[in-house]
């Protein structure tokens, strides 16, 4: 904020644990600053899968740290854009998904411009190693505070500053740690779970813990698992994680070729610090 010469921040709140995370630092910068929470602007922006839950969570948590709350409903921009593109309604694909994700940041950039403001991305380390994120969506920000967190941490810290918060914030941030992860994309509450679809993150991060620090092949990988969570989960859970990992991991380095700037706080995965590695590989 200093070398930008800003004293506003906008960040997107969803009422899911990375934007809660986000949120939390970003209020902390403030305050280390002397500049009023009410420079931070919270937006949220309910879409096709958002649920009532989400967005009462997120206006609460907002409202709980002193931002300033902003709800854009984003569905009739969505709806127009694809009417424009030509795609149909009830197909939700990629495409359906994404339109949303780069209309919310398209709101946070503009509204950053307007209030000469920096819009902090959300995402976590475990969703950059598996590309779990939009391409020029929320792949994008101004600066990436949770860039080097992985999801397991995020959910740890959140626990950690409810232990050591007031109400009504202690129940909201543990509200937010204890439900299921989901991007909210699609009308279909099975369809947004995201470990249901890429597998437990507690495995996620582990097979990217031994990659990155202790460069582990697949094998070992598989077998350090298999001592590790032989109480937790099944052979053919650890077995499928891990392929899934490791094919998702090699295919979204395009992504983390073209990343904002961001802390680094665990392992980093920027072209700029410690990882490199071709997108074709």
């Amino acid at each position: 904020m200093e070398s930008a010469h800003v004293r506003k921040l906008v960040i997107g709140v969803s009422g899911g644990a990375d934007s809660a995370l986000a949120l939390l630092g970003a209020a902390a910068a403030l305050d280390r600053q002397g500049l009023p929470r009410n420079h931070l602007l919270a937006v949220v922006m309910p879409g096709f899968g958002s649920t009532g839950r989400t967005q009462d969570t997120a206006a609460a948590l907002s409202r709980a740290v002193g931002a300033t709350l902003r709800t854009v409903d984003i569905c009739a921009a969505c709806h127009r854009h694809l009417s424009d593109i030509g795609h149909p309604e009830d197909v939700h694909d990629i495409a359906y998904e994404n339109v949303q994700a780069r209309e919310r940041t398209q709101v946070l950039m503009d509204i950053a411009n307007m209030e000469n403001a920096l819009v902090v991305g959300t995402g976590d380390l475990s969703e950059i190693a598996l590309g779990w994120n939009t391409y020029s969506g929320d792949h994008m920000s101004m600066y990436q505070l949770n860039c080097s967190v992985p999801k397991t941490m995020v959910l740890e810290a959140l626990r950690t500053v409810a232990a050591e918060s007031d109400e009504p914030l202690r129940t909201l941030l543990n509200g937010i740690a204890d439900s299921p992860i989901t991007p909210e994309l699609v009308p279909n509450a099975a369809a947004n779970d995201s470990e249901a679809r890429l597998g437990p993150y507690e495995l996620h991060d582990f097979f990217l813990f031994h990659y990155l620090a202790n460069g582990a092949d697949a094998e070992k990988m598989l077998a350090l698992a298999r001592i590790a969570f032989k109480e937790s989960y099944r052979d053919e859970t650890i077995v499928k994680t891990r392929d899934t990992f490791l094919r998702r991991f090699r295919q979204s380095q395009y992504k983390r070729n073209c990343v904002p700037d961001g802390p680094k706080i665990t392992l980093s995965l920027s072209p700029r610090a410690d990882w490199r590695m071709p997108s074709d590989i």
